[in-house]
């Protein structure tokens, strides 16, 4: 293969392969309906909960070494949110909405047709690597839900390792596993902070941001060399870049 052609393509999963925000709002309501039913309160306080337990998952850090599971730590952010904003509930209840939650979003969460024709078209002629932040058992229920690894020649759990995108030296487990230089790869995914810094700090050959939005880039964010609404779209890329 020639020294100036792709051979590897690194993709994020969340908000790139998958839609997990909206996986994610849609199980918010299941949730809601689960809260609704079980509390005596008007719709502003169910909806205070849920924006609650939303804020602490955006801001969870969490530490094995704590000794609580990443399960036990989401149903401690059901129980927060609900001791925070009502006076009495039951017991139970918290762990019924995470568990709520949590099976309806992955029950969401799927590769489209279009989407597994697309990867079973690249993978005969690139390397695809599945390379994905947060925490593994977490990352792990996802890929199993989907059932998507068969689309990729190795995944890569971020929670795995001690540093995860967008340090530079879990790309380089991916360039060794993929038995593959920098350059000759290509990132893509929808974070700016994570996917397209990481590949621009490890100098893959392009960096490609999946914007389904159409926001422009942050002012002093690192700059994607492609932007396409979705990776539906990778196929115009490669043609350019190959």
């Amino acid at each position: 293969m020639d020294a100036s052609v792709i051979k590897a393509i690194l993709f994020d999963l969340d908000n790139t392969l998958i839609e997990t925000s909206r996986a994610g709002e849609c199980a918010i309501q299941k949730t809601r309906e689960l809260l609704k039913r079980s509390l005596v309160v008007d719709d502003d306080i169910i909806t205070s909960i849920c924006d609650m337990f939303k804020h602490k998952l955006h801001h969870e850090k969490f530490d094995p070494a704590a000794g609580r599971s990443i399960d036990e730590v989401r149903v401690g952010h059901w129980e927060e949110s609900i001791k925070e904003t009502v006076d009495s509930s039951p017991a139970a209840l918290p762990a019924q909405c995470y568990h709520m939650w949590k099976n309806s979003r992955l029950a969401l969460l799927s590769f489209s047709p279009e989407l597994c024709s697309l990867l079973k078209k690249l993978r005969k002629r690139y390397k695809l690597l599945l390379l994905t932040n947060g925490n593994s058992q977490t990352q792990r229920e996802k890929v199993k839900a989907v059932g998507c690894e068969g689309f990729f020649d190795a995944v890569v759990f971020g929670g795995d390792h001690a540093e995860q995108k967008p340090f530079p030296s879990i790309f380089k487990l991916c360039f060794d596993l993929l038995q593959v230089e920098a350059q000759d790869c290509i990132m893509v995914g929808d974070s700016l902070d994570t996917d397209i810094q990481g590949g621009f700090s490890a100098q893959v050959r392009a960096t490609v941001w999946i914007n389904s939005t159409g926001d422009a880039v942050p002012v002093g964010s690192v700059t994607p060399d492609y932007t396409i609404p979705s990776v539906l779209d990778m196929e115009n890329i490669l043609a350019q870049l190959n």
